[in-house]
C-alpha cells in the first residue's frame, strides 16, 4: 500500500497506492475521515470475532430495523452471496427535478486504493476510544487496508436516479463500515453540485458559455475546489479557479473587477502610452490618443459600453480583437439588447467584421430561475458566470445520500420503517437501464444477482418495488448494465479503468442529451420510472411480511 510522506506544510500526501492510482486530491482526506462510531463499532466487530465477516452494502443512512434469515428462499432458489455487502444510494432527486448526476466515483476509488493507517493515525484513535480498548485491536488497524474490498459502481457522470445502487461495497465488516462516512461525504456534494450544473446548462441551452464564478462564496476552499471540479463535469465550460485549473486541467475564464476600473481616474494616469501592433513591428505611440479618437467618432450612451467599444476600435486597428464586456448589474435582459445593437451598428458604420457579435457576458447573482427569466424576455446574452447559487446549492443543501446494509455471510437483510420511501431493498442485485424504440431511457430495473439479464426484444414485467398496483411491460429495444467493478480487491476481476475528467464530461453531456425532454424540464417534470424485476419483487414482500411485527388488539 501507500506509503505516507509528509510534506514541508504538514499536510500528507499519499504516494500512488494499489493498482498505481493516485492518492485522494485532497489530503484531508484520510481514513480518519469518519465518524467515531464507525470506529466504536469496528472494536465491537474485533471483539466479537466478527471483523472479517463480509458485508453487502448500499449507501444508505445506518440500518435501525433488519431482518436475519438462516435460509431465504428466493422463488424456490437459495441466494448465494460471497460477501457482506452495503449499497449506496440516495432516496429523492434534488432540486424538485427527476434526474440526479453521478458524481465522486473517482474519489472514493483514491481513498480505497490508499487505505492505511498511519502510526500516528492509530495513536489518535487510541487517545481517542476508551481505555479498556485491547491493544490488538490497534495492531489489526495497522494491518488493515482494502485489499479485501470489492466496489462495483455505476460510472461517474451518469444520469442516476432514486432507490438504485449508485455504488456496492463488499468486504469484511469493519472496514466496510469504516469507509461508510467517507464514502457517503464523497459522492453527496459532488453528485449535488454535478447535478446543479446540469440543470443551469439545460436552461441556459447548448450555445451559451457557462462559466463557474462560484470560489470566494463556496464553503471554504474544499467546497470552492470541489464545485469548480464537479460543476465542469456537469456541463459548464469554465472556471475562475485557478486552483482547480491546475489541478484537473479545466479551461480558466475570467474579467476584471469595479476596483480595476475604478483605481483609474483620468487618462492621465496611464503613463505607458504605447502599444505595439499585433501583426508586426510597428508600435502605435499613443494608444490612449488613438482611442479617444474613436470615443469621439461614437454616439453617446449612458453607459461604460461607448469606452470599451472605442478602446475595442483602437484595438483592431492595430490588429488585435477585445474579447468582450460584462454586464454585472441592472436590467441584463434589456442591457444586453441595447448593447448588441450598438455592436452592430458600429460594424455597420464603420465596416468592422464580426463587431456585431462582440461577447456579452453577465453576471450578478444568477441561478436557474434568474436564466429562465432571461429566455423569457428575450436577451443577448453570450456567456453566463454563475457563483454563490451554483456552488452553494442554494436551493438544496444536501443531497441524502445514505448506506445500507443488504448482506451478511449470505444472509439478506432488510430495513423496515412505517415510511415506505426507507424501506430498503434487500440482497445483492444487478442494475439494468432498458431503452425504448425512439432511443430513449424507458426504465431502469433492478435484478437478483442469479437472474438472466433482460434481453433486447423480449418483454419483462417492471414493477414498482413497493406498490403492487403500478407494473409495466417492457420490450426494450436495447439494456445496458449499470454497474461495474470498479476496485476488485483480491478477487481477479476487471478493474474499470478511471477515465479523465474531460471524458466524463463528455459521459455525463451525453447521458444527458439522451434523456426524455419530460423528465429534465424544471416545472412538474415526468418521473422516470425505478423498477424491480417480478422475482426481486416477491422477495422483497416476502421478508417484509415475516419481519414486520404483527400486532395484537385486546
Amino acid at each position: 500500500m501507500a506509503a505516507a510522506v509528509v510534506e514541508a506544510n504538514g499536510l500528507k500526501k499519499q504516494e500512488k497506492g494499489a493498482g498505481g492510482i493516485d492518492g485522494p486530491t485532497n489530503p484531508m482526506v484520510t481514513p480518519l475521515l469518519t465518524d467515531l462510531y464507525q470506529f466504536t463499532m469496528a472494536y465491537a466487530y474485533w471483539k466479537a470475532g466478527k471483523h472479517s465477516e463480509r458485508a453487502v452494502i448500499i449507501n444508505l443512512s445506518p440500518s435501525r430495523a433488519c431482518v436475519f434469515l438462516e435460509v431465504v428462499a428466493f422463488n424456490g432458489a437459495e441466494i448465494h452471496v460471497s460477501s457482506e455487502r452495503f449499497d449506496l444510494y440516495f432516496r429523492r432527486n434534488p432540486f424538485g427535478g427527476e434526474y440526479t448526476v453521478f458524481a465522486g466515483l473517482e474519489e472514493c476509488i483514491r481513498l480505497i486504493a490508499n487505505f492505511k493507517f498511519t502510526e500516528d493515525e492509530i495513536a489518535f484513535i487510541q487517545a481517542s476510544l476508551p481505555s479498556s480498548c485491547e491493544i490488538g485491536f490497534y495492531n489489526y488497524l495497522r494491518g488493515l487496508d482494502c485489499s479485501d474490498v470489492e466496489i462495483h459502481a455505476i460510472s461517474e457522470g451518469f444520469v442516476v436516479f432514486p432507490k438504485i445502487p449508485l455504488m456496492r461495497v463488499e468486504g469484511p465488516v469493519a472496514v466496510v463500515q469504516l469507509l461508510e462516512t467517507p464514502l457517503v461525504n464523497l459522492i453527496n456534494y459532488a453528485s449535488l453540485v454535478a447535478t446543479n450544473a446540469a440543470r443551469h446548462r439545460f436552461v441556459a441551452g447548448k450555445s451559451k458559455l457557462l462559466l463557474e464564478f462560484g470560489l470566494r462564496r463556496a464553503q471554504g476552499p474544499d467546497g470552492g475546489i470541489g464545485a469548480s471540479k464537479y460543476c465542469y463535469m456537469g456541463g459548464f465550460d469554465a472556471t475562475s479557479n485557478v486552483a482547480a485549473g491546475k489541478l484537473f486541467g479545466i479551461p480558466l475564464r475570467g474579467t476584471h473587477s469595479h476596483a480595476f476600473v475604478s483605481s483609474f481616474m483620468s487618462p492621465d494616469e496611464i503613463t505607458e502610452k504605447s502599444l505595439k501592433s499585433a501583426d508586426g513591428p510597428n508600435v502605435c505611440e499613443d494608444f490612449v490618443g488613438l482611442v479617444q479618437a474613436w470615443l469621439s467618432k461614437l454616439k453617446v450612451m449612458r453607459s461604460s459600453i461607448p469606452n470599451f467599444c472605442a478602446v475595442a476600435l483602437a484595438l483592431n486597428d492595430l490588429g488585435y480583437k477585445a474579447l468582450g464586456i460584462r454586464l454585472d448589474s441592472g436590467d441584463l435582459a434589456y442591457q444586453s439588447c441595447e448593447a448588441r445593437k450598438f455592436f452592430q451598428a458600429i460594424e455597420k458604420e464603420f465596416g468592422v467584421p464580426d463587431f456585431g457579435r462582440t461577447s456579452i457576458t453577465a453576471s450578478n447573482d444568477l441561478n436557474e430561475e434568474t436564466l429562465d427569466a432571461l429566455n423569457k424576455q428575450g436577451h443577448e446574452v453570450d456567456a453566463f458566470g454563475i457563483g454563490t447559487h451554483l456552488v452553494t446549492c442554494y436551493a438544496q443543501p444536501a443531497l441524502g445520500v445514505v448506506f445500507k446494509l443488504v448482506e451478511i455471510n449470505n444472509q439478506p437483510r432488510i430495513k423496515l420503517s412505517e415510511d415506505v420511501s426507507k424501506v430498503s431493498i434487500p440482497c445483492k442485485k444487478r442494475c439494468y437501464r432498458l431503452y425504448g424504440k425512439e432511443g430513449y431511457p424507458l426504465v431502469d430495473i433492478m435484478t437478483g444477482e442469479s437472474e438472466p439479464s433482460p434481453k433486447v426484444g423480449e418483454r419483462i414485467l417492471c414493477r414498482h418495488p413497493f406498490n403492487e398496483s403500478k407494473r409495466a411491460y417492457v420490450v426494450p429495444q436495447r439494456v445496458e448494465e449499470l454497474m461495474k467493478c470498479y476496485w476488485p480487491g483480491r478477487s481477479g476481476k476487471d478493474r474499470e479503468e478511471l477515465p479523465p475528467i474531460n471524458l466524463i464530461r463528455e459521459r455525463c453531456i451525453k447521458q444527458l442529451e439522451q434523456m426524455r425532454p419530460d423528465h429534465m424540464r424544471r416545472l412538474n417534470p415526468t418521473p422516470y420510472k425505478v423498477s424491480v424485476s417480478a422475482k426481486l419483487y416477491d422477495f422483497i414482500h416476502f421478508l417484509w411480511l415475516n419481519e414486520a411485527p404483527v400486532g395484537e388488539l385486546q
